[in-house]
C-alpha cells in the first residue's frame, strides 16, 4: 500500500510543481556557483548508500568547509536563493525522484550523511535501517528549526551529545508505531509545522512520543 503511493503520489506532485520547479531552477543557474541540483551519499535502507538529490543552496565545497554536514542558522556557506529554498523546504522537492527510484519514502527516518548517521546510538542505527528513510519524518518534524538549536559554542559537540540522541529515540518510535495512519498522519503534521512552526501539538496527538531532554525543551515550547 504504502509502495503504491510512494509511486503515485510523486509522479502527481513532479506534474504539479513542474511550473515552481523550472523558474528554480533558471535561479540557480544565474546565481551562486551555477549549480542546479545536490548530489550526497546518504545512508538507506538496510544501512546501504544512495544518492540523495537535493537543489543546491550551498557552496559546491560546503561539507569540507566550517562544520560539515551540520549547517547552522545563517550559515554563510548557504547560497543568495538558498535561505528561501531551505526555509520552504523548497530544496527537498527533487527527493521525489529518489521516492520513485524506490530509494525512499515520503515518510520515515530522514537519511543521513554517513558522519551524522554515525551519531546515533547503535541501537537507533539498528533500528532506523529497518525502514526505508523518508521526504519528512517524525524527526524531521520535530526538528524543524534544528539550526537553532545549533546556536551552541560547540555545535558539534551538542549535535553529537544531545541531538542525535533523542533524534534516534524519535525514529526508534516511528519504526516501532509504523502504519498507514501513521504515516498520512506525519505528512499532515508536516504540513502544520511549516505553517504554525511548533511542533508542540505532537506530544498531545501522540502521548507515548519520547519528550526532549532538558536541553531542548525551551526550543519545543515546553514549560
Amino acid at each position: 500500500m504504502l509502495r503504491f503511493v510512494d509511486l503515485v503520489f510523486p509522479i502527481l506532485a513532479l506534474m504539479a510543481l513542474l511550473p515552481a520547479f523550472l523558474p528554480i531552477m533558471v535561479l540557480l543557474r544565474l546565481t551562486g556557483e551555477g549549480e542546479i541540483f545536490f548530489r550526497q551519499q546518504r545512508v538507506g535502507l538496510d544501512g546501504k548508500p544512495f544518492d540523495l538529490i537535493k537543489f543546491a543552496t550551498m557552496l559546491k565545497d560546503s561539507p569540507s568547509m566550517g562544520v560539515g554536514t551540520i549547517t547552522l542558522k545563517d550559515d554563510p556557506r548557504i547560497l543568495p536563493i538558498g535561505k528561501f529554498l531551505r526555509s520552504t523546504k523548497l530544496n527537498e522537492l527533487p527527493q521525489l525522484l529518489n521516492i520513485i527510484r524506490g530509494d525512499m519514502s515520503f515518510i520515515g527516518p530522514r537519511p543521513q550523511t554517513k558522519r551524522c548517521f554515525d551519531a546515533f546510538p547503535l541501537q537507533s542505527q539498528k533500528c532506523i535501517a529497518l525502514v526505508p528513510p523518508g521526504l519528512s519524518g517524525i524527526g524531521s518534524i520535530v526538528f524543524r528549526s534544528e539550526d537553532l538549536m545549533l546556536e551552541q559554542t560547540d555545535a558539534d559537540d551538542f549535535y553529537d551529545k544531545v541531538i542525535m540522541p533523542y533524534k534516534g529515540n524519535l525514529e526508534e518510535w516511528y519504526v516501532s508505531n509504523r502504519s498507514t495512519s501513521l504515516y498520512f498522519l506525519l505528512i499532515l503534521f508536516t504540513v502544520w509545522v511549516l505553517i504554525f512552526k511548533s511542533p508542540k501539538i505532537l506530544w498531545h496527538v501522540f502521548p507515548s512520543l519520547p519528550h526532549p531532554p532538558e536541553e531542548l525543551k525551551a526550543y519545543f515550547y515546553f514549560e
